[in-house]
């Protein structure tokens, strides 16, 4: 396992099957980007002698200068045939299997499908799910598609459990959700990053320089983790609360902060408003209050806000340890108002932002995959987006239905309200909370389709699966962490029986009646979003493939309207001094000028310290917390088929502290049992000091009885609704196994 991101100078690879060929002559190099987390590595690909598709370093492309982990670097292994489909699959009425079938088949039974459900129990019975890593014009057709072929309200997608909760918070502070407001170069030139629930080094490798070179040049890291990470391990603080405490935390930095007299007075009064009410909620958490709460000592409250404080520009950087929970909306908010109490927002290299987790997790919800939202994140409710896409569309604006429900609702209605799923590119059977109830529901429907690269654990329970093409066999754009618009370029021919997902659609909304309005080719799909976008806050309309191609490889920064080139006319995208050139243009940097509100004010919301949905007790005396790996990705349905990445995290474990291992009797390796009120789930035990001893810790990668997510809680944020992956209670019990027959010691 690597523990830090490498130069990918060559990377060889077996060849993807005979059909699957490069499209660019043999020693030829295709300028893309790694398929898997929200950095968007750039990175060549080429072919060798024999057809062998390689990875080369692209070291011009800004975000990472040529380095990879691991995974991006093995990426063209799923390419091959031997670990992808490579034609449709039905399942058999005589014998209940997944057999191989003609496109026409696959298509004609899925149409079938949604078209029974829709006659029998009306539009809304028809679920559409999606998926954080399809690009912007599969996304927005997916939207589309829901809304338009179909008819249903019923969409929404994995990107639900990124980062929905830091994208609320930014909606009610700012007037507008970018994961970064600020270019990644800016990060090292800071003085003081405060990381929330991050663990950049496995979870990102190619981004943990920017922390790197932050300290060299001087400024100063806190990591606020209930883990000592690889990450932690970087920082001059590390902060270790307890699960589910990083709203006590903040509003107790926020407390000290104020009572020290460290605030920004004219900045709350010239740009801000609502400070006095969030003031207040604040000075109830005084900070040997908040030490009770989250187990951090007053000392290290106090030596964090010296180092936030004390520099002349810091940063507020959160990823899903806070935001997973089910007050996740509120926490974020708490750590926004930190930055802008101290003025450390809407001003150059200062500011809070999220670090997304999924590929197009950005892209993926500014186009219409959200139950919420039309193309250009504007907001379903809104008559005016509404009046604005349904022209675009050639379709009523009162024929658009509302709003339908969330990921984990839309999922746990299945076999009831919702009688058929389409799912694209998303693995809910693994990654879902209350994982073993969504996999029961998703049994009970009356059909399934699933189009997927490879047969995930979904896929495996689905009527029809449909083969589609992935990152390197298909040209599209996807939106990075930064906000950065790119152009992931075509490398590779897919296999003959391999179709791409705007291929899908267009033959499914054919088959529903609705013959045009569905293109394939991705530039024309593009072209459509650039029209629905237009005006909308995510505006991409001054974007375009010829600008993207032209730009070598750089992208440009959303939101950028049609009359504006670079920089010139970007409300809020005055230049840092001393930025690279490489991030002008678009708008690089946000709310400089104003915030996106209607005021151009930043709001303070006064939040307060709640407990988690379910707190440790009695018969679960321990907190569970997930997370990911360096050598998997989410659910691992891709990540898993390549030899490399299994040599180096083959299976889940559980990492407890050794005074929890002490009262099991646990060794290192030895199998543990971790029980909730959902379910169980055994792995290897991990024993390392480097974890709180009331907590233990599970990787989400895996299914079958390692499955972390069958113990996760589905308690909804009531504003981002999103669930609580990041805190349940659980009991830990040693596992014996004497001739097939389980013994059980519990604590």
């Amino acid at each position: 396992m690597h523990s830090t991101a490498t130069p990918a100078t060559s990377a060889t690879l077996a060849a993807p099957s005979a059909a699957a060929t490069s499209t660019a002559a043999p020693g030829g190099v295709t300028a893309t980007h790694c398929p898997y987390c929200a950095l968007q590595c750039g990175m060549g690909l080429t072919t060798g002698p024999g057809g062998d598709v390689e990875v080369v370093e692209r070291a011009g492309f800004p975000v990472n200068k040529g380095a990879l982990c691991g995974k991006g670097r093995t990426a063209p292994a799923v390419l091959s045939s031997r670990v992808r489909l490579t034609e449709p699959l039905v399942r058999s009425h005589a014998t209940g299997r997944l057999t191989p079938a003609t496109w026409e088949e696959a298509l004609d039974r899925i149409a079938d499908g949604l078209s029974r459900t829709r006659t029998e129990h009306g539009a809304d019975a028809c679920g559409v799910f999606g998926g954080g890593g399809l690009t912007n014009e599969k996304a927005y057709a997916l939207g589309k598609f829901a809304r338009v072929a179909l008819g249903t309200s019923q969409i929404d997608y994995n990107g639900r459990f990124c980062m929905s909760s830091a994208a609320a918070a930014g909606q009610r502070a700012f007037g507008l959700d970018r994961g970064l407001p600020f270019p990644l170069a800016d990060i090292p030139r800071t003085g003081c990053v405060i990381l929330v629930g991050s663990n950049l080094a496995e979870t990102m490798p190619p981004a943990l320089r920017y922390l790197t070179e932050l300290r060299e040049n001087g400024g100063t890291l806190i990591v606020v983790d209930p883990r000592r990470t690889r990450t932690a391990e970087q920082a001059d603080l590390h902060l270790a609360p307890r699960p589910g405490t990083d709203l006590a935390l903040a509003l107790g930095l926020l407390h000290l902060i104020v009572a020290e007299g460290r605030t920004d007075d004219a900045f709350i009064e010239e740009r801000t408003s609502g400070w006095e009410e969030a003031r207040a909620a604040a000075m109830a958490h005084w900070p040997e209050h908040v030490e009770r709460i989250t187990g951090v000592p007053v000392p290290q409250l106090r030596d964090a806000v010296r180092l936030f404080c004390g520099a002349d520009a810091a940063m507020v950087l959160t990823a899903r340890g806070p935001e997973q929970q089910s007050k996740g909306t509120d926490t974020v908010g708490a750590w926004i108002n930190l930055c802008l109490a101290t003025g450390r927002a809407g001003r150059p290299l200062s500011g809070y932002g999220c670090l997304t987790g999924q590929g197009n997790g950005q892209g993926g919800r500014e186009h219409g995959q959200k139950a919420d939202q039309l193309p250009g994140y504007r907001k379903l409710t809104d008559p005016a987006a509404r009046a604005h896409v349904a022209g675009v569309w050639g379709v009523d604006p009162d024929a658009l239905p509302g709003p339908g429900r969330s990921a984990y609702e839309l999922l746990d209605a299945l076999g009831g309200d919702i009688k058929s799923l389409l799912l694209m590119g998303s693995n809910p059977v693994v990654s879902a909370p209350r994982a073993a109830h969504v996999e029961e529901r998703i049994r009970s429907l009356d059909f399934l389709a699933v189009a997927d690269v490879v047969l995930s654990e979904t896929a495996q329970l689905a009527d029809v699966v449909l083969p589609v093409t992935q990152w390197a066999e298909e040209t599209g754009t996807v939106t990075n962490l930064e906000g950065r618009v790119l152009l992931r370029r075509r490398a590779v021919s897919a296999p003959a029986g391999v179709r791409s997902d705007l291929d899908v659609l267009h033959g499914l909304a054919a088959r529903l009646g609705h013959a045009k309005g569905f293109p394939t080719e991705p530039e024309e799909v593009f072209e459509e979003l650039r029209r629905a976008s237009a005006g909308g806050p995510a505006d991409y309309s001054g974007i375009s493939y010829e600008r993207l191609r032209e730009d070598d490889g750089e992208g440009v920064f959303w939101p950028c309207p049609a009359d504006t080139e670079g920089n010139a006319g970007v409300e809020g995208n005055a230049d840092a001094e001393g930025a690279d050139d490489g991030v002008r243009r678009g708008t690089p940097r946000l709310f400089l000028d104003r915030f996106a509100t209607e005021d151009g004010r930043a709001r303070f919301v006064p939040v307060v310290h709640r407990d988690a949905a379910e707190e440790p007790d009695a018969e679960y005396p321990v907190i569970l917390t997930t997370g990911r790996v360096l050598a998997q990705y989410q659910s691992g349905a891709q990540t898993r088929r390549v030899d490399e990445l299994n040599s180096a995290a083959p299976g889940p474990f559980v990492e407890l502290h050794p005074r929890l291992a002490a009262r099991l009797g646990v060794e290192e390796d030895d199998p543990v049992a971790v029980v909730s009120r959902r379910g169980r789930a055994v792995a290897p035990a991990r024993v390392t000091s480097a974890i709180r001893a009331d907590t233990v810790f599970m990787p989400f990668h895996w299914p079958g009885e390692g499955r972390a997510n069958t113990l996760t809680h589905p308690a909804l944020d009531p504003v981002s609704r999103m669930p609580e992956f990041k805190v349940c209670a659980v009991r830990v019990e040693r596992v014996e196994r004497v001739d097939q027959v389980e013994r059980v010691e519990r604590v």
